[in-house]
């Protein structure tokens, strides 16, 4: 596939309105795409209108399993007005490509469905499978990754990398995420008599106080540091002369290896059994959502299969790095572990900003830095 063709190929999909639903599009392009190449795939629908993608090259040969995995949806659009160019344009301008999703991540999507194609063409992989995921809902639950782990799409996964945007970097361990919220109950009264009543607004703060110190003891990982947690919403009562009888707070907790999602969660839980022990306190935690950490070795043979990979392309070697995020990687992580590597186009930076744009030459050379991987993975 020559240069141009890549190059369109990214402009079509950023021209395809994802923004936080509507995947199918891209599915359908892209299921399009691999047919034109003679590349067989099957979509897997989430809701109406939202459907998973599964393509697969299988050399009919045992083998190890590549998975190439990104997510077809983008964040909202934002104010068009605040965009020097409109962000379903893919206005290109001295060799950066502009709009939605430029960088996070339709530039690592096109990337790897081109990789698929040109090992197609060159007859490859001469062993083993290589796989591309594209998932709905990333950017709001992850629930596209969700369906294609509990439907076995990544259960003989070898390695994988996610698109997520790097620079073509290699990010070799992020933090999971937690979802949570504490309602708290209380009864309401008059507000001249609140000692008859109970201040749900009151007993919450509590819960916000304790929750600081939750992870005081909590182990720490070598690559990724604590926890990192918070609280961040905080809603409770309805008028100023009346004590309120319900309050809710919602959290975040970026668990680690060594202090992991269920850990996480049986601290916050910790912290609500003891305040409930208090006369008139009644909380109680529900978690939302459950991502987790993935951590590789760095000095792991896939990770430096990848190092070379990309200083093949980029003629220097590749930063290693740790984010704090979550990514579909932290659901894949639930059926298989192996190494999952964070390696895509784009500066993470400009994600989800007015005016995101990805380089065209980063983007070609991450494409390079795949199918550099691939061939030398499967050969």
């Amino acid at each position: 596939m020559d240069q141009q063709t890549k190059v369109q190929v990214l402009k079509d999909l950023i021209r395809i309105n994802t923004a936080n639903d509507h995947e199918k599009q891209a599915a359908v392009y892209l299921q399009r795409l691999f047919k034109d190449y003679g590349i067989s795939s099957q979509l897997e629908e989430y809701a109406p209108d939202r459907d998973n993608l599964v393509a697969e090259l299988d050399s009919g040969q045992e083998g190890p399993v590549l998975v190439l995995a990104g997510h077809l949806d983008t964040v909202a659009l934002g104010d068009r007005d605040h965009w020097d160019h409109d962000p379903l344009s893919a206005d290109e301008v001295n060799g950066d490509i502009y709009g939605r999703g430029s960088v996070d991540m339709k530039s690592g999507l096109a990337a790897m469905a081109i990789t698929l194609i040109e090992l197609k063409e060159a007859g490859l992989p001469q062993r083993g499978k290589l796989r591309f995921l594209g998932t709905v809902g990333e950017e709001l639950g992850a629930m596209g990754s969700e369906q294609l782990t509990k439907q076995g799409f990544v259960d003989d996964a070898t390695a994988m990398i996610v698109g997520e945007p790097t620079g073509g970097d290699i990010v070799y361990a992020n933090n999971g995420s937690i979802g949570y919220t504490v309602k708290s109950f209380g009864k309401s009264v008059h507000s001249s008599m609140p000692q008859t009543g109970i201040n749900a607004v009151e007993n919450l703060a509590q819960f916000v106080v304790a929750e600081k110190h939750a992870f005081d003891d909590a182990p720490a990982s070598p690559v990724l540091g604590k926890p990192v947690h918070s609280v961040n919403v905080f809603k409770g009562g309805s008028q100023l002369n009346i004590i309120p009888d319900y309050a809710e707070a919602q959290g975040n907790i970026r668990p680690v290896p060594e202090c992991d999602n269920e850990d996480c969660i049986k601290r916050i839980q910790q912290t609500v059994d003891q305040l409930n022990q208090q006369p008139g306190v009644q909380l109680k935690l529900a978690v939302r959502f459950s991502f987790r950490p993935v951590a590789n070795d760095p000095d792991g043979e896939f990770v430096q299969l990848v190092k070379t990979a990309h200083q093949q392309a980029f003629g220097s070697a590749p930063a290693m790095n740790v984010i704090h995020g979550a990514s579909d990687a932290s659901n894949y992580i639930h059926a298989v572990q192996c190494p999952m590597l964070l390696v895509g186009a784009g500066d993470w930076s400009l994600a989800h900003q007015v005016n995101e744009h990805v380089a065209v030459d980063n983007y070609l050379k991450v494409n390079a830095t795949y199918e550099n991987v691939a061939k030398q993975y499967l050969a």
